[in-house]
């Protein structure tokens, strides 16, 4: 059977492949534990819950318009508002089903062939294939560990051509937890004020962070590029709600339009009950985050601490989010019965068969020396999760 050729171009997505994996092997009867998903491993909190059942006992369960009920978007206005410091209006707010559907209609209503696209790495994995299916070209700006895994504006400024369309900023960061000051953001800004190029803010992480500094987006920093900048953000992060698929983007009144038009022929409108679920989400009590995001730390400080302890290893502290993005490639070159390690494929095949710990290789966020560890999980998993991975290093010869 004949295929698209857009399929060949693209690659399934790695962590939700090594879930998979991991739930495979435990049905199976294997003692796995997984360090794969960006799932927070709370329940959703209870007020929220409440809003979804009233709005299935009173019948809130038809079409709603295709961007959003008016109630959500004004819950989204608010939030934007109170936390952000921007204002928006109903035409400059669009809800998806979730912050990925957000951004891959963003690049569907944006992108065309031999469009450039600016992608920071590492990356989430799913940016540079959401330019692909787009027609664009992802332009990889490598980072480093010394910067903090963070673009320098002379690294911004020196990718940039005539065809670039838009750049990408994930702060805090999925795989590395990075996140930029207000500073850092300004500088940025500076780089793209006097020119057509369109930033692409993706939130999602932000308030999950533990930095010295303020969460700030680039349109809140400078102000001068709020016109030209797209703001992703949902409700699954901060309040565990991955399962409801809830994303929005805020922005220039013809982009949002136009994702609007695209949504009407993709999926239509989020689902109803969701949409309720995350107007409470929004408008209702935030200390629960607040508890949550206390959790995080704790955890983030036990397994960076953790991971400093394996020989060859290296970790930095991620400044917010929910993962830890350790340089493993003082390992590359060891043995294990014969069988040579030398990247990160290799490495998390040979700790997920050797001691059942599943884990994404960092070449799938464009860094092989690196791998990705999600600490949304239990303190108790983190401790012991670990403690396979130093025993399995020390196997090595």
């Amino acid at each position: 059977m004949k295929l698209a050729a857009r399929v060949a171009k693209i690659k399934p997505s790695e962590t939700l492949a090594i879930t998979a994996k991991a739930n495979a092997l435990r049905a199976e009867g294997r003692d796995v534990i997984g360090f794969g998903a960006g799932e927070p491993d709370f329940d959703t909190p209870i007020n929220i819950k409440g809003a979804a059942i009233r709005a299935i006992e009173t019948g809130f369960t038809k079409y709603t318009p295709v961007g959003g009920t008016d109630e959500l978007k004004e819950a989204v206005i608010a939030k934007l508002k109170r936390d952000n410091a921007l204002e928006y209006k109903r035409s400059q707010v669009v809800v998806s089903c979730g912050a990925k559907h957000t951004l891959y209609n963003l690049a569907q209503a944006l992108f065309e062939e031999g469009d450039e696209v600016i992608i920071p790495a590492p990356y989430w994995v799913s940016y540079p294939d959401i330019v692909v299916l787009a027609g664009g070209r992802p332009v990889i700006v490598n980072t480093s560990e010394a910067d903090g895994f963070k673009m320098k504006p002379a690294e911004l400024k020196a990718a940039i051509t005539g065809r670039t369309r838009a750049v990408v900023i994930n702060s805090p960061s999925n795989p590395t937890g990075a996140a930029y000051s207000p500073a850092e953001l300004k500088e940025l800004a500076a780089v793209l004020l006097d020119t057509a190029i369109l930033v692409i803010s993706d939130d999602i992480y932000e308030k999950i962070i533990y930095a010295d500094f303020p969460f700030a987006n680039i349109a809140t920093a400078e102000p001068r590029i709020k016109d030209k900048t797209i703001v992703v953000n949902g409700v699954s992060k901060a309040y565990a709600m991955t399962g409801w698929r809830i994303g929005y983007a805020a922005g220039p009144e013809q982009v949002i339009a136009a994702v609007n038009k695209i949504q009407s022929q993709n999926t239509s409108n989020p689902t109803s009950i969701s949409q309720k679920a995350a107007v409470e989400a929004l408008n209702g009590d935030q200390a629960v985050v607040g508890k949550m995001v206390s959790e995080f730390r704790k955890r983030r400080d036990v397994i960076v601490q953790m991971l400093n302890d394996i020989p060859d290893i290296k970790c930095l502290s991620p400044e917010g989010a929910f993962y830890v993005f350790p340089n493993v490639s003082g390992i590359y070159g060891r043995s294990f019965k014969g069988k040579k390690i030398t990247n990160s494929a290799e490495l998390i095949d040979y700790l997920l068969d050797e001691v059942n710990v599943a884990i994404v290789p960092g070449a799938a966020f464009g860094s092989d020396d690196h791998i990705r560890l999600s600490y949304a999980t239990s303190m108790k998993n983190i401790e012991e999760g670990l403690k396979r991975v130093k025993a399995a290093v020390a196997k090595l010869d």
